[in-house]
């Protein structure tokens, strides 16, 4: 069940440089690991959660250190390694922990395509439509847009995406406090887009 769900932050993401768009990206991949690490913790692949973790890791360090050298071609390819096939689970943790590696995936290629206007809008997508499938397999129904508008779930998941934006809008250069401050609040929260919690 995918419902299209128009979200104005689309728009507006093109007044972002590439690297306010790595980190919005980088931000909402690190909402949406809680979700993969569940997954790995219910199918006993605690080595998969950690790989996730590690890779999103060399994305920080690539936004946070200057000159940092990292293979992300190579990361690429150990995230594919773990990515879970829907087929092979019927619980719906695998939808979640899927959209968390399309996500972190779609940022892996932005990076190395250098292309992160449209990679931002689509992980901005992924991480709403995780949040409309779970509130889909809730009422088992699909939702129109006027009753996911009322829905609390995602109007906190849009309110997140436009306090991202906001922050990151307000700097003319790199911020590197900035970008740290984002990553270690998420952490420090360790919930998901879909509330699901992590203690680090």
């Amino acid at each position: 069940m995918k419902t299209a769900f128009r979200n104005p932050i689309h728009k507006r993401l093109e007044n972002l440089q590439s690297w306010q768009h790595i980190t919005f990206m980088a931000c909402l991949c690190e909402r949406m690991y809680p979700n993969y690490h569940l997954f790995c913790q219910m199918t006993e692949q605690p080595r998969n959660s950690k790989i996730y973790q590690n890779i999103l890791n060399l994305v920080w360090e690539y936004l946070s250190v200057k000159g940092a050298k990292i293979n992300f071609e190579h990361q690429l390819e150990k995230l594919e390694d773990i990515i879970p096939d829907v087929n092979e689970y019927d619980f719906f943790g695998v939808v979640p922990a899927l959209d968390a590696c399309e996500s972190l995936s779609e940022l892996l290629h932005a990076i190395i395509a250098g292309a992160t206007l449209e990679q931002s809008v689509r992980i901005s997508r992924l991480s709403l439509q995780t949040v409309i499938a779970l509130l889909e397999t809730q009422t088992d129904q699909e939702l129109s847009e006027a009753v996911l508008k009322e829905s609390e779930e995602l109007q906190q998941e849009l309110d997140i995406q436009w306090q991202l934006y906001r922050s990151l809008k307000e700097c003319e250069e790199r911020d590197i406090e900035l970008i740290t401050d984002l990553k270690n609040e998420l952490r420090s929260l360790g919930v998901s887009n879909i509330g699901i919690k992590f203690e680090q």
